[in-house]
């Protein structure tokens, strides 16, 4: 609490409604995301549930492989499936406020009609599972580097960049996707999950896009998240990252390029999206409907 106060005694901050708005968001998802548990309890959570997971597939790769975890595709599988944490987190975190907002508090309608950013609301709500996820993501990776002495190459350059960009991408996708759910009162609970096993599946996470038949594989190359993922391999890795025919003709930076054209593309449609969404919420009485989920 003490650190959000000083957050908001910023003089950024108190001359500005939009952040204000996504420094008390984010604040507001932490309580509610941490609140379950003890802190030591929610630590030992927060890292032995990443280890747990990984450990799934460490072990299936194993089995197939005879245990050939020295090869570049394992550090490639290992890596992709650490990162697809933030993933699932980003995109399903931000969209799920809206249905723990308007199905468990049931306040959407008295947040989404303040005289408040309402966009920069439902992005800070998404703050505190962006902060789980990125503890589990650097648990799961330092784990690898570890256990299993998973080579190492960082581009820190390469790296911050394609963070910053990747996290844009997410939370422009999970603003769509919260949008769509404000006009939805069947499947919304599934929405954000059936999006980001879609995209598990088609962005390459734990296999190249080569496996995919000829005919899906170009809806890989639709996603931002797909050159987020690969970028980021190659920014941990650097000449230790397994390359695939998919992306070998792309440069590092060249991957950057198409990554920062369609994350700004994304956020433009998220903005129109959610505008559309809001007000067609507000005209029809949607803000304020139960499903009794």
């Amino acid at each position: 609490m003490a650190l959000v106060q000083r957050l908001s005694n910023l003089p950024a901050v108190t001359q500005s409604p939009t952040l204000r708005a996504f420094v008390t968001a984010a604040w507001l998802g932490w309580q509610i995301e941490s609140n379950w548990a003890r802190p030591f309890l929610f630590a030992v959570y927060a890292i032995a549930r990443p280890i747990s997971s990984v450990l799934i597939l460490v072990v299936m790769y194993s089995v197939i492989t005879n245990g050939a975890t020295g090869e570049p595709i394992f550090a490639f599988i290992y890596f992709g499936n650490a990162l697809y944490i933030l993933v699932n987190s980003v995109v399903t975190g931000v969209s799920w406020a809206v249905i723990e907002d308007r199905e468990h508090y049931r306040v959407a309608k008295q947040i989404y009609t303040a005289p408040m950013n309402t966009y920069a609301y439902l992005l800070g709500r998404g703050v505190a599972r962006l902060i789980i996820g990125s503890v589990s993501v650097l648990i799961t990776l330092v784990f690898g580097v570890i256990a299993f002495r998973i080579p190492l190459d960082i581009n820190v350059l390469l790296l911050v960049t394609a963070t910053i960009l990747g996290l844009a991408s997410l939370s422009a996708l999970g603003v769509i996707l919260g949008a769509v759910t404000m006009q939805t009162a069947r499947l919304q609970t599934d929405l954000g999950s059936l999006v980001s096993g879609g995209l598990y599946l088609f962005t390459g996470a734990i296999f190249p896009l080569d496996v995919l038949p000829a005919w899906l594989q170009p809806v890989g190359y639709l996603f931002p998240v797909t050159y987020w993922l690969e970028v980021t391999r190659r920014a941990l890795l650097g000449v230790n990252s397994a390359r695939f025919p998919t992306f070998a003709s792309f440069s590092d930076w060249g991957l950057i390029g198409v990554l920062a054209v369609m994350t700004l593309i994304l956020w433009l449609i998220s903005g129109w999206v959610y505008r559309t969404s809001l007000r067609r919420s507000k005209e029809e009485g949607l803000l304020d409907i139960e499903t009794n989920f």
